[in-house]
């Protein structure tokens, strides 16, 4: 009995060591491969979203598109010219005969001029709704960059919580195969029963799968990372909740929301160029001034005559005096549509004040549950030590001991759970108040800037040619999917 209590204290004070060699060299260890390693920080992350996510600039594109509504708005003011030409045969033949019959070839061209001057005010209406629709579609624009930002926040915070839980499963294999083998040893020399054994694989076979799944959400996260950001995670590293740009209370918070969320200000502008929609359809109801002007130059439009020429300018008054209630039905319609846009005006301040105290709500959770983890982190590693201790002596059994590095472990993974869930709440409490963007963050050196297409595109009066992001003027652009590059076709 000496002999055999002497091993156990042999094989007990081993595997402390052991354990205790383990723990320092998980601590040590990625401190060392972080400092020889460049880290991808959240702000790298976020950077490169904003930059190559497809989703951001598939929006900017519909919002350069909508910017040449303003152009064709414009287009009102302007004159519109049309030309033509044409060649003939003609053969003539009366009874009696006259010196016209015979053969002749008429042919000429005519250009023909028509500049409004006024239109019922449509065009100015015109000009005013594409305005408003160009600002409303930035709103748009700006919630997706929210959206696809923090999809970047919670793709990079999913990353490194899964990569601690795997850590902290493969660890627990670990573990749990040292004390199944200890608990085989002691079994070979009658200190233990079969059960004790029995409980022992049945932890690890359990370790195992775990680990397996905690390998497979990794993999799922990574891929999920991957589609957000543009590249593969490389280096994460934990990251702090952004708390400098919160505000100070939820009621300040819903504040802003009500101000600055895109829904909201981009209803907003729906509600404006509803508004001129209708002043643009009742236009259609007032007079109409414009100049038609046309030269036609003749040859040969007949035997006696070599050629015709004629210049004709005329000013031109249009009154409706009745248009069988085809525009009066349209201008209701429109004034239904407009009251429709003020009641969205309100839904989205609703809907906007919700997702800011659902998501304060979620933020002051993840606070309290972050502080609570840590204390049950460290009780549960104060108990799992004092159990192995008692464990030893024999005032525990081998089962309390695995209850106890279980319940460590869940610990542990609660615990890297609700410091992503902090994380990913602050910035979404950000998103909901429409403060979540790369000006705000500081994350790139120039933004884009939707201004310059506009201003570039509003009053332009011909060209078919667009313009890229990055400078390139080109009529067409196509995939080539044999190289996987942009093909421009001239």
């Amino acid at each position: 009995m000496v002999a055999a209590f002497k091993a156990r204290a042999q094989r007990s004070g081993y595997r402390t060591f052991w354990l205790t060699t383990t723990a320092v060299a998980s601590l040590l260890c990625p401190a060392f491969v972080a400092h020889q390693a460049s880290a991808e920080t959240l702000r790298d992350a976020l950077a490169a979203a904003y930059k190559y996510n497809p989703r951001i600039d598939a929006e900017r594109a519909r919002l350069r598109a909508t910017d040449e509504e303003v152009a064709r708005a414009h287009s009102g003011y302007r004159p519109t010219v049309t030309g033509s030409a044409d060649i003939g045969y003609e053969r003539r033949s009366t009874k009696p005969p006259s010196a016209a019959d015979g053969e002749t070839h008429p042919k000429g061209y005519s250009l023909n001029a028509t500049q409004p001057i006024f239109n019922g005010f449509r065009t100015l209406n015109s000009v005013r709704e594409a305005e408003a629709v160009v600002r409303s579609g930035r709103e748009t624009l700006r919630s997706v960059e929210q959206e696809v930002l923090l999809q970047a926040v919670t793709a990079y915070m999913d990353v490194v919580r899964d990569q601690a839980i795997v850590r902290l499963r493969e660890n627990n294999v670990t573990v749990l195969s040292r004390e199944l083998k200890a608990t085989q040893d002691r079994f070979s020399v009658g200190e233990v029963t079969r059960t004790d054994v029995a409980q022992a694989e049945a932890r690890r076979a359990s370790a195992g799968s775990q680990l397996d799944l905690a390998r497979a959400n990794l993999k799922s996260s990574r891929a999920t990372f991957e589609r957000v950001v543009g590249h593969p995670p490389s280096n994460l590293q934990e990251q702090r909740p952004h708390e400098k740009s919160l505000p100070r209370s939820v009621t300040d918070a819903v504040s802003i929301a009500r101000r600055e969320s895109p829904t909201v200000v981009a209803a907003l502008y729906r509600e404006q160029a509803a508004r001129h929609n209708v002043d643009k359809i009742w236009g259609e109801m007032l007079p109409e001034v414009r100049v038609d002007a046309a030269h036609t130059h003749r040859y040969d439009p007949s035997r006696t005559t070599d050629e015709v020429e004629t210049t004709t300018v005329t000013g031109r008054v249009t009154v409706p005096l009745y248009q069988a209630g085809e525009v009066h039905a349209r201008v209701r319609q429109s004034k239904h549509t407009h009251v429709s846009r003020l009641q969205e005006i309100e839904q989205t301040r609703t809907e906007a004040k919700e997702r800011v105290e659902q998501g304060w709500s979620q933020l002051t959770a993840a606070r309290a549950a972050l502080e609570s983890d840590r204390v049950q982190v460290n009780a549960t590693r104060t108990a799992l030590a004092g159990v192995r201790e008692e464990e030893r002596v024999g005032q525990r059994t081998l089962l309390d001991v695995l209850n106890a590095e279980q319940e460590a472990l869940n610990a542990e993974v609660q615990l890297a759970t609700t410091q992503r869930n902090l994380v990913v709440a602050s910035y979404n409490v950000l998103a909901s108040i429409g403060r979540l963007s790369v000006v705000d963050l500081g994350t790139v050196e120039k933004a884009y800037d939707p201004e310059v297409h506009y201003h570039d595109v509003r009053r332009k009066w011909w060209g078919i040619s667009i313009t890229y992001p990055d400078g390139r003027r080109e009529h067409m652009d196509l995939w080539d999917t044999h190289t996987d590059k942009h093909k421009p076709v001239k």
